[in-house]
């Protein structure tokens, strides 16, 4: 059993109800599984194989699946890369290289030479933005867009909801309800049957795997400046986990050319954001910041 796992049999029933999830992936997919420093990686690979690339990393906690809703739409326009990053509960190696080093850009050098990919387009959500801002910043050369939803390394996180969460632990199925609609917003409980599984696989993964705990590195100001590539950045004003308001303030002042979509009513789950987001990637030039 990997050490990201609270047991053997959550491990597995975690990996069955995933790859039941990829069995319906709304799209046609290469399942590929490419070497890396730092283990095995899996890539959901969809759309043109001679379309332009655009590489797909997830938040904390979640995997590829995540972004079912969206690749039927970007896979007409893109070969869509759907990463499960390592030492979360997806397919890939359970390693949990630090943080704070370039461990994992050197990682992503690696599943980029290996699916032949020189540049890309980026779409990162929290852990997946943090990750996705670090490359940029590590290797600018190769990161041709970046859209980022409530990314991490730019406002200071939250721990409030911590201390919470281990309050309402003892409060069973209910307790981990509450923390997550807490966690998320109100987005992460919806009413139809599809938002009702999402929510049961949110549960299902808090019950059964341990997230990483260490805080978050925060990009400098030099490093924010040195983003010149097209961005857009989408916020959610009641975010639980990240401080949306200093992260909009920052980025307004060290990348004034990106463009930003600033959702006052909405948590750290943002969704609805398909057609947004294909429209940045398509254009031809970046908007201005708008906070």
């Amino acid at each position: 059993m990997s050490d990201i796992y609270k047991s053997a049999e959550g491990e597995r029933v975690l990996r069955e109800r995933y790859l039941a999830y990829l069995d319906r992936w709304p799209v046609p997919a290469d399942r590929l599984r490419v070497p890396t420093r730092q283990g095995e990686t899996f890539v959901m690979a969809s759309g043109p194989e001679d379309a332009p690339p655009l590489v797909l990393l997830h938040g904390s906690g979640a995997n590829a699946a995540m972004w079912m809703p969206d690749v039927p739409v970007w896979a007409q326009h893109f070969r869509v890369l759907a990463v499960d990053m390592i030492g979360e509960p997806g397919l890939s190696a359970p390693s949990r290289a630090p943080l704070d080093s370039d461990a994992h850009a050197l990682w992503l050098d690696d599943v980029l030479e290996a699916l032949g990919v020189r540049s890309a387009a980026f779409a990162g959500t929290s852990l997946g933005g943090w990750l996705a801002l670090d490359y940029a910043i590590r290797r600018p050369e190769r990161v041709e867009r970046l859209a980022l939803q409530c990314p991490g390394g730019v406002g200071r996180q939250k721990y409030g909801l911590l201390l919470a969460s281990v309050l309402l632990r003892p409060f069973g199925r209910w307790g981990r309800r509450l923390t997550m609609t807490r966690a998320m917003g109100a987005a992460s409980t919806g009413a139809t049957p599809e938002d009702r599984e999402r929510s049961e696989y949110v549960m299902l993964v808090h019950r059964n795997f341990r997230p990483r705990m260490e805080k978050l590195p925060i990009f400098g100001d030099d490093a924010l400046r040195g983003l010149t590539m097209p961005m857009l950045v989408v916020l959610g004003g009641r975010d639980a986990l990240m401080d949306s308001h200093e992260t909009r303030r920052r980025l307004q002042q060290a990348v004034p050319h990106a463009r930003s979509s600033f959702l006052p009513e909405v948590g750290h789950l943002i969704t609805e954001q398909t057609r947004p987001i294909l429209e940045f990637l398509l254009a031809r030039e970046g908007a201005a910041f708008s906070g």
